[in-house]
Parts: structure tokens; sequence; C-alpha cells
């Protein structure tokens, strides 16, 4: 049986190498054009040959979008673009726009075409007609159930691919001009001010939003998996290291326990409450198991509480001392229980006993974001190994 594929964002090379490292199967990445995330720092034509040659090291797969809604002027150069980034090495692009598609299929068979999720597809004809057009994969819109989903599998045959966590958009899969209107930037080529999570008053009335929860699909993987899902589909290349490798690392646990048969609900219940810590906003699953309604919303009092978590990326091992040599991202102190993880899946639980600055002289705390610390371990870790809060010493 052919394993689903873990689908990660990646804003620019060190969230690539992370988003791999963590244990996903492939990534998806913007070029410096035609991409929906412009305000990502994106890749050039070097970082992606970059990118596809880590990537490929490590068996991995590198897929570009081009997803962005074309206007006359944007084509311009786009299939001399097109023709570099393949020499580059990328596995497949992301696309909805129709010319773009025939351009790729007929010219470029080398590489596949994965209809974009800004083509809103929704049901089994559509698929099939794109099928024919010779695209591998669809990205399907993010408003379907998984009875929809299921049946259009059953009925296409192709591969699939759904998203399972991270922003969900107010307007249907990404079709939006609320940016347009109220900024004048273009949501739909890369502009979007995320006008959907203002909060909007009129005199004495409270502030109204209908921004949309985020979606977290971790207790329905298995059911993914079972209706024969191809592809799994994390949102986020402008997300933190931290925000990636905690995500990325809790879903191929989730995913590998699902095939070993071992996942409990104890283990699930782990599982959720890391992946809620990690953000800082509610979650929902919203149209998988039913309609999407105003729980699935927050039209009023909406909180997004700044996460503290995250401790520190480890950068080297001083051998001599025996300490992790880490950057320090929050405060902590001595007696503060503390979670260790590494992408190997190695995770160590350890109090804080003494925090040292480079020179090795004693600090009463961690206080200073970006200051390089030392913390006593006994064995060198590998690259991208992070440290997260696990609870506070002077918990009440």
């Amino acid at each position: 049986m052919k394993k689903i594929e873990l689908l990660a964002p990646a804003g620019d090379l060190e969230r690539l190498k992370v988003n791999l490292l963590y244990g996903a199967d492939a990534v998806y990445i913007g070029g410096e054009k035609y991409s929906l995330r412009a305000n990502a720092t994106n890749f050039s034509l070097e970082q992606i040959k970059k990118a596809c040659s880590f990537a490929h090291k490590h068996n991995k797969k590198v897929y570009l979008t081009l997803n962005m809604v074309f206007h006359n002027e944007d084509m311009d150069g786009v299939e001399e673009y097109i023709d570099k980034v393949i020499k580059a090495g990328i596995d497949a692009f992301i696309v909805s726009d129709p010319f773009l598609i025939s351009y790729i299929t007929k010219k470029e068979k080398q590489v596949e075409v994965h209809l974009s999720t800004q083509n809103s597809t929704t049901n089994k004809e559509s698929v099939n007609f794109f099928k024919k057009q010779g695209v591998k994969r669809v990205v399907l819109a993010r408003e379907l159930s998984k009875k929809e989903i299921k049946e259009i599998i059953d009925e296409t045959k192709l591969d699939v691919e759904v998203f399972i966590h991270g922003a969900m958009c107010t307007c249907f899969s990404g079709r939006c001009t609320l940016s347009n209107y109220v900024t004048g930037r273009d949501a739909n080529r890369g502009g979007c001010a995320q006008v959907c999570r203002f909060a909007f008053s009129k005199e004495e009335n409270p502030p109204f939003t209908f921004a949309t929860k985020d979606l977290n699909m971790a207790k329905y993987i298995k059911d993914l998996i079972e209706i024969k899902v191809s592809s799994l589909k994390i949102e986020g290349r402008m997300r933190s290291l931290y925000y990636l490798a905690t995500v990325v690392g809790t879903y191929r646990k989730i995913i590998d326990k699902c095939y070993q048969n071992t996942l409990t609900d104890e283990n699930l219940k782990k599982y959720e409450k890391t992946l809620n810590r990690v953000a800082n906003r509610e979650t929902s699953t919203h149209y998988f198991m039913k309609m999407a309604d105003e729980t699935d919303q927050y039209y009023t009092g909406r909180k997004e509480l700044s996460n503290q978590d995250y401790l520190g990326l480890i950068t080297g091992y001083d051998k001599k001392n025996q300490c992790l040599i880490m950057v320090e991202r929050n405060y902590f102190e001595p007696g503060d229980k503390i979670e260790i993880f590494t992408p190997t899946g190695k995770v160590y639980q350890r109090t804080v006993d003494k925090i040292y600055d480079e020179e090795m002289n004693e600090l009463e705390v961690a206080r200073h974001p970006e200051q390089v610390l030392k913390l006593k371990f006994e064995e060198e870790l590998p690259e991208y190994s992070m440290i997260r809060l696990i609870e506070k010493k002077n918990k009440k």
C-alpha cells in the first residue's frame, strides 16, 4: 500500500529543511513571482536549486506554486520561468490557470501538474475533466465533507490532496476580494491583507469579526487514510520554525501510528494538546463532518494569545563543558520543566538546573530573546533540535 504523503509549507530554505527533517514527505514553495504568498521570503532560482538538491538527497519532493490569478501582464515571462524552475529540479507545479495547465502538461512531461485549491474543485465531474487534461493530482476545495471527498476519490481514481491544518479562508477556498476593496491589495495575486481578521466597529457597537477558526484534523487522519486520500497538506508558509517543527513532527507521529495500528486515545489527546498549544487561535474540523456554522468562526470576543512555550533553538554543542548551545526565544528560569525535541523523533524531558551565558557565567534567569545560552546536557543533538516549556516552576 502506498503511504499517504505529508506535505508542508516552506517560505524559505531554512523552513524547508526543518519541514523535511521533522518528517514531511514533500514541501510546497513559492518562487519570487506568481505565488499567492508575496509577503513570504520565497525562493530565488538559485535557492530553488538548493531546495531541490536538499530534498532529493533525503528522498523527498518539492512542489512549486504558480497559483495566483493571472492577468495579462502577469503572463509575461511565465513560460520561460517554468522552463527554468523545471531545470532547477522541482517535482510538480501547483496551478489553477487553464493555459498554464495545458502548457506544462503538453511541453514539460517530466513534472506533474497539481490543480490548486484556488480552482475551488468540489465535484467528481470537474476532477475527471482535469484528469483528461493531464493533471495528476487535485487539491480539493476546503469546503468538502468526508462523504464528498470519498465519492470523488472512488469515482475518479485520481490522487487527491486535502488540507489538514492551519488557517482557513473566510471566502470560498481563497477566492476573496475583501483585501482588494479594503486595502487595495489583490488577494488573488499574492497581496492578501487578511481583512477577514480585522475587527470592525461602529459607534458604540462592540467590535464585529467574521474570521474562521483554524483547521485541525488530527483526530481524523485515520479516516483520511481509509478513504484513500493521497496527500495531507499543512497550511502556513509564513509560520515560525517552531510552529512547523511541532506541527509537522506531530502529524508525522500520528500518521506513522495509524499505519502501525498503535494510535491510542491517550496518544491522540497528547498530540492534540501539543498542536493546540503551538497555535494562537482556536481550531475546528470545519466542513469534514458537518456543514460549518457559527461555532467554527469568531464573530465577537475573539482572543489570540501569543504562545510563550518556545524557549529556544539548539545551534550546537560545547563538548568541553558538556552543554547544549541555544538561542533563546522566550523567558525561562531554573526549576522550569522543559522538553527537548529533535528531528529524529527523540524527546527528552528535564527540569532546568543551571543556565549559562556564552562564557559559562551562571545566570539567574533567561530573559533576553536572541541571547546565546548554554544548558548542561549529556549528548550532542542534531541540527534544528528545539526546546519548549512544559510547566513553569511557580505554577500553582
